[in-house]
């Protein structure tokens, strides 16, 4: 269980994708929230707005703009909150735009993460959630376990990502930080991520321009709904010790061909679709095992994909205005 003393939260990335959907979460189940985001434009930031324009109406949430990179703004929170714990969903992700520009990715994630478990040790702080990827098990058999090495990383995000691990088990170890590693499998939901696959072939079919594939779509990933994903987040808030848990759909993977006939279907048009060579950095399929977050953590994952899909094309059909002008 997680310790009923347990009140201010402080989620990193709140903004994003998966952070505003785990304050949302925190805040229905009487959390009070400290967000920070650098609301920085690796995909368009009207996105992040909208989020964010949402989280603001809550009065139990407080935001913070700024870069975990900056020490000081982590201290600044830290003096004027009493921080119970951390869910650290600030980072830079993409696996292509690592191989473009990796220093932001090392700065972020692994400076950013060293600084916000330095301010925990000062201010006797000792949970931390971590945020981490499928993107490790590259090579690896499946489905996916957690003990299995991780130690030929095949782009500069995992191996950023695998860095940030290993720094909290340092901390842990030395200052007994307790800390639980949350391995995201395709993370996928309403308010999407534009540089991810859901959002851009939702938007691209509908637009009636060409969508762009990477291989022959027969790739495929273990696909894990918003909602889902952010519950899971929660619930790894437990006294752990150090642990790492995935938290993914854990049944069959999707393929994108599957992915986008179901677009094709819920939006009544058909894809055009363009084939470019594989990437090198990508990986043709993930699947994760999820019996250590059913053990621990009691969680599962409760939205089929089909299901969820269906949701982000209503959701994309019912914000038209904000996603016809987000730039791709």
């Amino acid at each position: 269980m997680i310790s009923i003393s347990m009140k201010n939260i402080l989620v990193t990335g709140a903004a994003g994708f998966i952070g505003s959907a785990t304050v949302v979460e925190l805040i229905e189940q009487g959390y009070f929230v400290v967000g920070i985001d650098n609301m920085n434009d690796y995909y368009d930031v009207q996105m992040k707005k909208h989020r964010l324009e949402s989280l603001e109406q809550n009065d139990n949430f407080k935001f913070y703009y700024g870069d975990i990179e900056n020490i000081n703004i982590i201290k600044t929170i830290f003096n004027e909150y009493k921080i119970d714990a951390v869910i650290n969903l600030a980072a830079r992700a993409g696996v292509r735009y690592s191989m473009e520009n990796p220093d932001v990715y090392l700065s972020t994630n692994i400076n950013g993460t060293l600084n916000l478990l330095n301010v925990m040790k000062d201010n006797d702080c000792s949970k931390i959630v971590l945020a981490s990827t499928s993107s490790l098990y590259a090579g690896q058999e499946m489905p996916f376990l957690e003990e299995l090495p991780v130690n030929n990383p095949i782009s500069p995000y995992a191996a950023s990502k695998k860095a940030s691990e290993v720094l909290a088990y340092t901390y842990h170890h030395l200052y007994d930080i307790d800390v639980t590693i949350v391995r995201y499998f395709t993370v996928y939901g309403p308010a999407g991520r534009p540089d991810m696959a859901v959002f851009r072939f939702i938007k691209w079919i509908d637009e009636g321009k060409p969508i762009e594939v990477f291989g022959d779509g027969s790739q495929s990933r273990d696909f894990t709904y918003l909602t889902d994903v952010a519950k899971g987040t929660i619930k790894a808030l437990k006294d752990v010790g150090y642990e790492i848990i995935n938290i993914g759909g854990g049944n069959n993977p999707h393929s994108l061909k599957y992915m986008i006939e179901k677009i094709e279907q819920h939006l009544g048009k058909k894809a055009e679709v363009i084939n470019k060579p594989f990437h090198k950095a990508d990986m043709m399929k993930t699947w994760a095992n999820i019996d250590k977050a059913k053990e621990l953590l009691g969680w599962e994952p409760q939205i089929k994909f089909d299901d969820g899909l269906e949701r982000c094309v209503k959701w994309y059909q019912d914000n038209k205005d904000l996603c016809s002008g987000i730039t791709l």
